[in-house]
């Protein structure tokens, strides 16, 4: 049955099935399922070459896939509903000769907002950016930072109901991506579905109710983030007096040393039987935690330490 048929996507602001995409008779994109969620904040997280870019253009309906179906909005042809969507692309580009505001308004006027609209809009919108008093500068005498957000407020500019945001925080410091995260938690808050793409594992874990995790192309993930991480037993990190002793045999095998501390898997029978042998055993407890797996752990269980090194290379830069 395909998504046509089914009567509507629910409360699914995207729904996606099978998505393959080929350039020159290689694999881009290969098979990709995705259901978002309306009002949701939903991040599609991998290292640069996996697919993410690909993906997000099929959803958007720049360049068809070459099988599989889409739904955005209830719509199969998501250029039907293009006025309903603001998309912030990954190349980032604006006229450099444009006035701020200017060019906020040019971007809604081609999403079908009325350019004396858009211009309105665009004072109120870098006014409240604490912007104001770059409106009338051309983009060229702006920061690259401060282009950046000229450019997402032109995303913004006509109150889209889906906003698509690839690599968003790439080239942002520290105090900007911390701006953007506010933005992002905004627009969600008053119904607006977010779905940005993202090779930083911390913007995803802060931010998303729901992530899905590529690589090569594929996903081999989808689904929300506690789940994700779930999918780890949660560590223990236990510090004793003593390093030896008959309570050794409580922990796993898997269990090793740092110093005075030992780190490991929560055993299956849980902590209480764990506690009672240490205690019984004169081990000595100083302390002991239990943590929970974050979402590197996970991704790193799902898609592979070669896909998460790779993440981890490019997040330095921006980290």
């Amino acid at each position: 049955m395909g998504l046509g048929e089914r009567g509507g996507t629910g409360n699914l602001a995207i729904e996606a099935r099978g998505l393959v995409k080929r350039f020159d008779g290689a694999v881009a994109v290969d098979g990709v399922d995705l259901a978002v969620p309306e009002g949701a904040i939903y991040g599609v997280l991998g290292p640069n070459g996996a697919g993410k870019t690909t993906t997000l253009r099929m959803l958007l309906g720049i360049i068809d896939p070459d099988a599989g179906e889409r739904r955005v909005l209830g719509h199969a042809n998501p250029q039907d509903i293009a006025r309903r969507i603001g998309y912030l692309p990954e190349e980032r580009g604006l006229y450099p000769s444009m006035k701020a505001y200017d060019a906020i308004a040019f971007m809604g006027a081609l999403r079908g907002l009325p350019l004396a609209d858009g211009r309105r809009r665009g004072r109120e919108l870098l006014e409240q950016a604490g912007l104001g008093h770059a409106a009338e500068r051309q983009i060229r005498q702006l920061s690259k930072g401060m282009a950046q957000q000229v450019q997402l407020l032109g995303t913004l500019v006509h109150d889209p109901r889906l906003v698509i945001l690839d690599e968003p925080f790439s080239g942002l410091d520290a105090i900007n991506q911390g701006k953007l995260e506010r933005l992002i938690r905004d627009l969600a808050a008053k119904g607006t579905t977010v779905i940005f793409s993202t090779h930083v594992i911390a913007h995803a874990e802060r931010l998303c109710d729901n992530v899905a995790i590529i690589a090569g192309g594929k996903v081999p993930y989808a689904g929300s983030v506690d789940a994700a991480r779930d999918r780890i037993r949660p560590q223990v990190r236990l510090e004793t007096r003593h390093h030896d002793g008959p309570w050794r045999r409580a922990l796993p095998d898997e269990a090793r040393r740092d110093g005075s501390f030992w780190h490991f898997p929560l055993p299956d029978s849980g902590v209480e039987p764990l506690l009672r042998a240490l205690i019984e055993g004169d081990a000595g407890i100083l302390s002991l935690s239990i943590e929970r797996a974050g979402l590197h752990d996970a991704f790193v269980a799902i898609a592979g330490e070669a896909a998460a090194q790779a993440l981890q290379a490019e997040a330095e830069p921006t980290a």
